[in-house]
């Protein structure tokens, strides 16, 4: 099946051209265009994310250097310069953003891992929010501060499979709270916040949802508790039933809810946590919180091995556009890796093709060969597949 063909174009096939092409009708994306279609954009974005340029013209550099093998790798003619810079700037970052989400849903579809850790009945979401800083003179609309740029990429997460269920991008001005009303709760399932979401309402959301809640509160909380749960050790100091007493927290937050307090005997720190979870024993609301830390790791992952630190593009549109062409790069290579059944972490798959992309090795054959020592990354272990 991939006798002759690239290593890009053999990537490229595990898109579903289709879906994509109903999502650029839904928005008319191609409509009035005469040759460099939505798909080529993504394309010539998914190929420069893989091949590790650093700005757009070092992408067209590469690009136009083999242009004679533009049209079998999926760019169509070989595009120029402005042609793909107003192509990120005018065409429609939502195209992009759907397909991400598209993406995604198949992505953890095919990574689902059945061994965590801790036996929940639904799905484990780690919610975070990592800041880009940018020059606030090119990049106007991304206010922080006074005379600093930044944006804010707010992911949703999934411990379970390592993939992100969406990003939301904002200006870094945004408060992180307000990214939460994006997230859709489903039932059953656990969503992992650290003390930067200190809102009860929102909270109380998604209690409402019957989805549970562990959160890492301030130590100045006040709380009167109800009863105790017996079963301390293993770090459990305490482990509550109580409500809210004071200020409009009993408002916001009117049910009964979990304390837990909990030391760290490795790292000697001391946590509370807040949950709305009655059924997990203490060591197990601890255990989840800690796979909090996989989201911090995602974010240092992709801001060292796919091209979300430095823009092709300054308007938001070119800027939303680059990041979910990320996504989806990431989600390719996860999908690529499962179905392929390659045992090496992404980042060796992203190394090796990187240099490999119009060569015409199988792809099967190009990774399989894991005969030498894995490169190892320090705190990457966790985005093993």
């Amino acid at each position: 099946m991939n006798q002759g063909k690239y290593v890009f174009a053999q990537l490229v096939e595990f898109l579903d051209h289709h879906k994509f092409e109903d999502i650029v009708r839904k928005y008319g994306g191609n409509k009035g265009l005469r040759g460099f279609s939505c798909w080529n954009q993504m394309l010539c974005m998914i190929f420069g994310q893989l091949s590790a340029r650093e700005s757009l013209r070092d992408l067209m550099i590469v690009v136009h250097a083999h242009k004679g093998k533009a049209y079998h790798l999926g760019f169509g003619k070989a595009p120029a310069l402005s042609t793909l810079s107003r192509a990120n700037i005018k065409r429609d970052c939502r195209i992009y953003e759907d397909f991400a989400t598209h993406m995604i849903g198949y992505a953890r579809s095919v990574c689902r891992n059945d061994c965590f850790e801790v036996r929940v009945k639904g799905n484990v979401y780690a919610f975070d929010s990592s800041t880009i800083d940018l020059c606030l003179s090119v990049f106007w609309w991304a206010t922080f501060r006074k005379r600093k740029g930044a944006v804010r990429l707010h992911t949703l997460y999934d411990v379970k499979t390592h993939i992100p269920c969406f990003v939301h991008i904002t200006p870094a001005s945004v408060n992180d709270m307000l990214a939460m009303d994006h997230i859709p709760y489903e039932e059953s399932s656990f969503y992992i916040f650290d003390r930067g979401y200190n809102d009860f309402e929102r909270l109380y959301t998604i209690h409402t949802h019957k989805a549970f809640f562990v959160f890492r509160v301030h130590g100045n909380l006040k709380f009167r508790r109800i009863y105790s749960i017996p079963g301390k050790g293993d770090g459990v100091r305490s482990d509550q039933i109580g409500v809210f007493t004071t200020g409009k927290s009993p408002q916001r937050y009117s049910e009964k809810i979990r304390r837990i307090r909990y030391h760290d005997a490795e790292n000697d720190i001391a946590f509370t946590f807040l949950t709305n979870n009655m059924e997990l024993t203490s060591i197990e609301i601890a255990m989840l919180y800690k796979n909090r830390w996989q989201i911090e790791l995602f974010f240092k992952w992709i801001k060292q091995h796919l091209r979300v630190k430095s823009f092709w593009g300054h308007t938001e549109n070119a800027v939303k556009t680059q990041v979910y062409c990320a996504i989806i790069a990431y989600c390719l290579v996860s999908i690529v890796a499962k179905a392929l059944e390659i045992d090496r972490p992404i980042y060796e798959i992203l190394q090796i093709v990187g240099i490999s992309l119009t060569d015409k090795t199988p792809v099967k054959q190009l990774l399989g060969n894991n005969n030498l020592q894995n490169i190892k990354e320090p705190d990457c272990n966790l985005l093993l597949f």
